[in-house]
């Protein structure tokens, strides 16, 4: 049996079932019997049976309801202490720049915004694969800092001050430590850490000056750890994790500067392409405009935080504190060590200066 039409108007040739995975039953829970509307449907339902107080069944529905109430408002709270008030954004005054937007989730992050009327600016090696409105092409290498210095004033003179910066510019090259050649390493580093550091530089005073800004890194749930042939990928995303810690650290202080931290696990863009994931169930692969919705949400919300999904990209940091022997036992029963083995990536001639 096939799945129904998707929305825009293709069928997949997945078997439905390959659609069903613990994301989804999580998320089916979160919206029902574990979101607090949800679990006060029971006992509001039991009164109108008549049920008393004293009843087990009501008293019991009341409690669990009151337990679902108290976790979820406990969460609310944690976020506003956390990261404090969400910041204004209004779509007319907002500039948004996206590195590694030629292709992939940052174009189709750079299209939605440009639809919706803000002004984009894609930073890349590469030249997008579609034109749309509003979006502006500067032809950049990201991890040189000498260009991003000449283009980020090219920005800024043509579209005004950006207040909303994501980078997501990221190479994979699936080698060994051994087979992975200098310029190669060097290439990973450059456009999956050094930019951050040189968008952030170039792009951070402005949004200071300007009093508003969102601040967007793109990591992974690789950062947490490294499976065979991701060694440079790995310690990349792990070192551009650290640095979101540092840089929310620093704009603290600043009431209406956000940042964003996203650690996606396998996304089906050409980044990854032909690794299979070892179980569709526990680990899905991800599909761009999920990953897209999720970090727009929040962008137009004007939160901070960390998004992480599937749902084992919140839970793999807990390997960590495992012994190893069973950290050992779940690389092997999760597949994560042989899943590259079937690597093609990206054309060799676009895996220089790439994009998620």
């Amino acid at each position: 049996m096939e799945a129904p039409p998707t929305p825009s108007g293709f069928q997949t040739d997945k078997p439905i079932l390959s659609l069903l995975n613990i994301d989804l039953l999580v998320q089916v829970a979160s919206n029902t019997f574990l979101h607090p509307l949800g679990a006060w449907m029971l006992p509001l339902s039991l009164r109108s049976l008549t049920f008393q107080y004293h009843h087990p069944p009501l008293w019991g529905s009341i409690l669990y309801a009151a337990l679902v109430t108290l976790y979820w408002l406990s969460q609310t709270l944690n976020r506003r202490l956390a990261y404090g008030a969400s910041r204004p954004f209004d779509k007319t005054e907002e500039v948004l720049v996206v590195t590694g937007g030629a292709s992939g989730l940052g174009l189709l992050i750079a299209q939605v915004y440009g639809m919706r009327g803000l002004s984009v600016a894609i930073l890349d090696v590469n030249k997008p694969e579609v034109h749309v409105r509003n979006v502006q092409f500067y032809k950049c290498d990201v991890g040189n800092y000498e260009e991003v210095k000449t283009v980020s004033r090219r920005v800024i003179e043509e579209l005004g001050q950006p207040t909303i910066l994501i980078n997501n510019a990221a190479v994979a090259h699936g080698k060994t430590i051994l087979d992975l050649n200098a310029t190669e390493i060097r290439s990973t580093f450059d456009s999956n850490v050094l930019s951050n550091f040189w968008t952030i530089k170039e792009f951070l005073p402005g949004m200071i000056e300007a009093k508003k800004g969102t601040i967007v890194t793109i990591s992974s749930a690789l950062s947490h750890i490294g499976p065979k042939q991701c060694a440079d990928y790995s310690a990349s995303k792990a070192a551009v994790r650290l640095l979101h810690e540092a840089l929310t650290a620093e704009v603290a202080q600043y009431k209406d500067i956000k940042t964003l931290l996203v650690c996606p696990g396998q996304i089906s863009t050409p980044l990854f392409d032909g690794v299979e994931t070892p179980s569709n169930f526990f680990a899905p692969i991800l599909e761009p405009v999920d990953v897209a919705k999720e970090i727009m949400v929040a962008i137009d919300s004007g939160i901070a935080g960390t998004l992480e999904f599937p749902l084992y990209a919140r839970w793999i940091v807990v390997m960590q504190a495992l012994p190893v022997s069973i950290q050992r036992f779940l690389r092997w029963i999760s597949g994560c060590d042989e899943a590259m083995k079937t690597f093609r990536g990206r054309h060799p001639t676009n895996n220089v200066k790439g994009k998620n």
